[in-house]
């Protein structure tokens, strides 16, 4: 078994601006595994509030032994970027070398399409507002705040997308003032979920707090070992690949999460259609489904995945699965 990792960056459409910070291309780390003459191969964001690098996941992949399965992967790694793109690679190696498509390795049925939410950049309620218009015609949009000022930035885009479902992702920078203050025009303006509005390490604020918009649970979930420090806090938990280490905790965690009462949200990092496409398989019938990575990429991987009016399509064996 030969295990390769290579970086891959990806122009963006677009400045791309949450609360963190800004960027204008998706640096991702790409990995092939080769058994027998067949190659698996999957993607990572490494993540700086994670305190992942692109040389460190690399480290992390290039120290695995030569031969692993799915199965050892899990205590050889820890959840994360560098766990995610081997055991996609796995996956995508076994459905290669079974003729068997990953879905159906996973015990799930044929996937279908899921509508998918698309995602406004952090930028000045004008320019905020111009891109809800510009987007207006799709069903669901997710709105990147987490500023004491936001209350203008979900007036404009509400006015410029009077139809679509919003969804919000402060990205853990309001403070529990600023949420509860937000929380009566959040339900004025149609907001559906709210992503993260504490930092993680503070959303015990949450506990008792009225929350008549469901709250969703991102920084503050990894695996399923998250679980037990969301209770009275969440209503909905956010499923990364890159934060479970992989699809394999990602089906794990949902059905732990949903056996819970939770509903299920499936997100992404910025990434290339290499990185959505194990996603697809978790977010069949997700509550949220926010695997709009792609579409703010200026290019893409070969047999890209597709976007239309039904949502994200599942992956064409040419690509993953």
């Amino acid at each position: 078994m030969q295990i390769e990792v290579t970086a891959d960056v990806f122009r963006l459409a677009q400045v791309f601006t949450i609360s963190r910070g800004s960027r204008t291309e998706a640096k991702v780390l790409t990995v092939r595994i080769t058994e027998g003459g067949v190659t698996g191969w999957g993607e990572c964001v490494p993540y700086a509030r994670y305190d992942e690098t692109l040389e460190s996941v690399t480290a992390e992949i290039e120290g695995l032994p030569a031969t692993l399965t799915r199965a050892a992967l899990y205590d050889l790694l820890p959840a994360g970027a560098a766990r995610n793109a081997v055991d996609c690679a796995l996956w995508d190696l076994e459905a290669k070398q079974s003729g068997t498509p990953a879905w159906q390795l996973a015990g799930l049925a044929p996937l279908k399409p899921e509508v998918t939410a698309y995602t406004l950049s952090l930028d000045t309620p004008e320019k905020m507002q111009a891109q809800a218009a510009e987007h207006a015609f799709r069903p669901l949009l997710k709105i990147k705040l987490g500023t004491p000022d936001d209350m203008p930035r979900l007036e404009a885009v509400r006015a410029g997308a009077p139809k679509s479902t919003i969804i919000v992702d402060a990205n853990e920078g309001w403070s529990a003032e600023v949420y509860a203050d937000l929380a009566p025009h959040l339900v004025r303006l149609g907001v559906a979920l709210v992503e993260q509005p504490l930092p993680a390490g503070d959303d015990d604020a949450l506990i008792g707090m009225k929350r008549p918009v469901p709250v969703c649970a991102d920084e503050s979930c990894h695996d399923r070992a998250s679980l037990a420090g969301l209770k009275g806090k969440y209503d909905v938990v956010n499923i990364k690949l890159d934060k479970t280490g992989g699809l394999t905790e990602a089906l794990a965690l949902r059905a732990e999460a949903l056996a819970q009462g939770y509903d299920v949200m499936v997100g992404c990092m910025v990434g290339s259609s290499l990185a959505m496409a194990p996603a697809v398989l978790v977010a069949q019938g997700a509550k949220v489904v926010d695997l709009d990575g792609p579409l703010l990429l200026a290019e893409d991987r070969e047999a890209a995945l597709t976007f239309d009016s039904a949502g994200v399509h599942p992956p064409m064996r040419a690509l993953w699965g």
